[in-house]
């Protein structure tokens, strides 16, 4: 009775820990907000500023993890759909905690073309207010950026992976036609 008892205290502890984790981030970006500025590395350890790629549109796509089943799927169709983007015009960024080499070995293993930015301190995480999901896990959420470094679209699922590719896309495809 003890161990379930010490169980639940524990489970009532990850709770509000998350909870108090998760309501501390700054402002959640949304749509019709700017991009907010932000440097990291990407996976061949080059340093990355958001502000010196305004001038094109981008789908900045915060995943949880490398090399795992739902991430693996929402990669791979974004590369298979990335002449896509291309035509578009648009860029595509992938953001997760893991760090330069772990997003290498990733790229090369699904001969990803596009860059992939380490938060391995989740700063920019933080910074968009993406949310956890399922306690613990990190969110799953893309943002379409326009041209002009404005918040477009958002889209927050984490367990159709894919469908962020598909409605990424499609809003590029409706922002092109109202030019």
């Amino acid at each position: 009775m003890k161990k379930y008892i010490i169980l639940i205290l524990l489970l009532v502890g990850i709770l509000f820990l998350n909870y108090k984790t998760s309501n501390t981030t700054m402002k959640k970006i949304e749509v019709g907000d700017m991009v907010p500025s932000f440097s990291l590395k990407d996976q061949n350890g080059k340093l990355v500023t958001i502000n010196n790629l305004i001038n094109k549109p981008m789908v900045i796509y915060f995943y949880p993890k490398d090399d795992t089943p739902g991430c693996i799927k929402e990669a791979c169709k974004f590369r298979d759909d990335f002449e896509s983007f291309v035509s578009e015009g648009a860029i595509v960024i992938g953001i997760s905690s893991d760090d330069v080499a772990s997003h290498k070995k990733f790229e090369e293993k699904y001969n990803l073309p596009f860059t992939l930015l380490a938060d391995t301190k989740n700063e920019i995480r933080r910074l968009f207010g993406v949310p956890k999901s399922i306690i613990l896990l990190p969110g799953r959420v893309t943002y379409v950026v326009d041209e002009n470094g404005i918040v477009q679209y958002i889209f927050n699922s984490q367990f159709n992976a894919e469908k962020h590719v598909e409605n990424s896309l499609k809003k590029l495809n409706e922002l092109k036609i109202e030019e």
